[in-house]
């Protein structure tokens, strides 16, 4: 049987873009990606589908805006920046969306939410009505308030939790990269790309590298990660480039993009 042929079927989706998907190199915001962003996920939402963005940014935004060229290290520095950038960031998935006649609402979070029971029932609640309502959630860490105990510390862990919060069908994780590589591809030129995974072993958690970019937490190791908390729910996951943001309707297509973790339990046995 096709794997792939299931996304077809997907009706919640969760999707994740980093910073060096969203930005350039030197942290200045890809205003053209962006808005093909904005009109995939209106296309999807319009054809009957649930979606939520989790977005990375707020803190490379507010970096960018302030002409620094690289991310802060200081906590306060970090806090500091992800409140200019937030607010900035949000303002700007506004006036794309709008332009597709779709409507689109922040939600930060704190990692508490997932361990604290009320927290967890009341944004579950939250995200489900405003999908109801037909609007699409733009979701964050709360960078501004976040410390070493209620923090994600990276998107692709936060996108994971969120995919479990509302029982999600599929995680895609947006990246700078095609996939996971059978080996480092700026060292390696043989290297391919691992198309499916069906459970992550010791090594393909071996074969995960660091991060390549200097506004950006997260890297491949992250996302294996994030592909681990989606498994222990039966969700899948799909990591891939998010230079062409289209590239989400190939997957949900079915087509043969990317690295795909299946996770759906009538799929993979256990």
């Amino acid at each position: 049987m096709n794997q792939r042929k299931s996304l077809t079927e997907k009706r919640k989706i969760v999707v994740k873009i980093g910073t060096s998907t969203l930005s350039y190199p030197n942290g200045r915001l890809n205003f053209r990606r962006i808005e093909k962003l904005a009109y995939v996920l209106s296309a999807i939402k319009s054809n009957g589908k649930d979606v939520l963005l989790v977005s990375s940014g707020a803190i490379g935004v507010g970096a960018g805006r302030l002409g620094w060229g690289k991310r802060p290290a200081e906590l306060s520095q970090k806090q500091a920046m992800a409140a200019l950038g937030q607010a900035e960031l949000i303002k700007i998935y506004q006036k794309f969306f709008e332009a597709y006649n779709q409507m689109v609402a922040q939600v930060l979070l704190t990692k508490d939410v997932m361990t604290i029971p009320n927290r967890n029932e009341n944004a579950c609640n939250t995200l489900e009505k405003l999908m109801e309502m037909g609007i699409i959630p733009i979701i964050n860490e709360n960078d501004t308030i976040a410390t070493d105990e209620i923090e994600f510390g990276d998107n692709d862990t936060l996108s994971a939790y969120v995919a479990r919060l509302v029982s999600a069908d599929l995680l895609i994780m947006l990246s700078d990269i095609d996939g996971l590589y059978s080996a480092d591809p700026r060292i390696h030129k043989d290297a391919k790309i691992i198309s499916t995974v069906s459970h992550i072993t010791p090594e393909i958690e071996e074969i995960a590298s660091g991060s390549g970019s200097s506004f950006g937490t997260g890297g491949m190791a992250t996302k294996i990660a994030a592909a681990k908390i989606c498994a222990e729910e039966y969700i899948d996951a799909i990591i891939t480039n998010g230079e062409d943001p289209e590239i989400i309707f190939k997957i949900l297509k079915g087509d043969e993009v990317g690295t795909f973790f299946c996770n759906n339990k009538s799929l993979v046995e256990r």
